[in-house]
């Protein structure tokens, strides 16, 4: 199973985005979800997660107020919207899957299942 990650582009600062997640045939059920993203040089950053047992989400400083993640269960996506978006938001985006568990962490290593990223530019 590979999750397909698609949205991403070239936008300018201000503009907003929404990322989608899906993989076909395959329901996310109650798994963990979680977008991440990482640009040039950096480390893996989370940015959004959500349990699929207690529907708890939660956001990085970097993405509170900005972006926003949901999943649409008929469809079997994931989305992450993103609002506002700046220069330093440039990166690679990508989804990710991981065990059915209460609450949701940014750890990189809980998941199990990757998409293949989608590039946002964030750039005037």
């Amino acid at each position: 199973v590979q999750l397909q990650a698609s949205g991403g582009g070239l936008v300018q600062p201000g503009e907003s985005l929404t990322l989608s997640c899906a993989a076909p045939g395959y329901p996310f059920g109650r798994d963990t979800i979680g977008w991440f993203r990482q640009a040039p040089g950096k480390e893996r950053e989370g940015l959004s997660c959500m349990s699929g047992v207690d529907r708890s989400r939660r956001y990085a400083d970097s993405a509170k107020g900005r972006f926003t993640l949901s999943k649409d269960n008929a469809k079997n996506t994931v989305f992450l919207q993103m609002t506002n978006l700046r220069p330093d938001d440039t990166a690679v985006y990508y989804c990710a899957t991981g065990k059915t568990r209460f609450g949701c962490t940014f750890v990189p290593g809980d998941y199990e299942l990757w998409g293949q990223g989608t590039l946002v530019t964030v750039s005037s």
